[in-house]
């Protein structure tokens, strides 16, 4: 990347996006915090509504006497939710024109701000080749998310990776937050032991792929020469007309369905980018509609 992309004006574009969800989006970011329990530690949470047979002890009488309505105190269960965020690091993310490494990093950026002001702690990986790096861990509070944030311009997207290989022998944790996953998914490496591993850990997962303009609706047409960016021994030399473009998106239609379908099956979630698109519709049109935010 030739330029910071986590910088004082993307952070207040991330704020503001933050206020926006809240003020307009009913309920949590996510959905996904099925994991997060009310309970009995001392760290107060939020009110609902008194319901007969509820603990009479929780009844804020306070509140009772500035809105004569019965509210329960709710605390947080010490359990607290974990968001892993793992961005695939990957050559092919900084190919070409499109951008994809930026985007990957503002998404990770903006999703590790939402889950710190859900009062989450975040930990974001990058992922070379068949290894988990730490890039930030144990993030917890708008402060500590400030003073850390800034690591991910140092992120070199660089090799090939493997997902799978990766995941499976780091720690993830059970239980206790959502996973995401974000990458462009461009990979002979099969995803299916990653997404299995996080099911059987009873993770949330959300899959984001990032994909650039040319990569959703190529341009190319004529005779060219493609070479694999992360690996030069593979080429593809051909004369690029309509029925190579339309067999392409065909190709292109089964392999994001395939990991849409994965991801459904293990009851996570499934997002397709592009590497042009803004945050604000991002996170209010297509997280929205698929309920990630409710």
């Amino acid at each position: 990347m030739n330029s910071l992309v986590v910088n004082e004006e993307f952070l207040s574009q991330v704020e503001l996006l933050e206020t926006l969800i809240k003020n307009n989006v009913a309920g949590q970011f996510g959905g996904n915090h099925k994991s997060k329990t009310y309970g009995s530690s001392c760290e107060f949470s939020d009110f609902r509504d008194y319901i007969p047979g509820d603990d009479i002890n929780k009844i804020d009488w306070n509140a009772y006497g500035r809105f004569e309505k019965l509210y329960i105190k709710l605390y947080l269960d010490e359990r607290q939710v974990h968001t892993r965020i793992y961005i695939d690091a990957s050559r092919s993310m900084s190919f070409g024109k499109g951008k994809k490494d930026e985007q990957a990093i503002k998404l990770a950026a903006t999703l590790a701000y939402i889950s710190i002001c859900e009062m989450d702690k975040v930990s974001i990986y990058a992922i070379h080749g068949d290894r988990v790096d730490e890039v930030i861990v144990n993030m917890l509070g708008r402060e500590s998310y400030f003073n850390n944030i800034g690591k991910l311009n140092d992120i070199v997207f660089e090799g090939d990776s493997n997902i799978s290989e990766a995941l499976l022998p780091s720690t993830v944790g059970y239980g206790d937050g959502l996973s995401v996953i974000i990458s462009d998914f461009l990979t002979d490496n099969s995803l299916d032991p990653a997404i299995d591993h996080l099911a059987g850990k009873k993770r949330d997962i959300l899959c984001v792929q990032v994909l650039s303009a040319d990569e959703l609706n190529p341009k190319a047409r004529g005779k060219l020469h493609y070479f694999d960016c992360e690996n030069s021994d593979k080429f593809y030399r051909k004369n690029i007309n309509r029925e190579i473009i339309n067999a392409y998106k065909r190709a292109l239609d089964y392999t994001t369905g395939k990991i849409r379908d994965l991801c459904l099956s293990r009851e996570g979630q499934y997002m397709l980018v592009a590497s042009n698109e803004s945050l604000q519709e991002i996170f209010f049109d297509k997280m929205i509609n698929m309920g990630v935010m409710k």
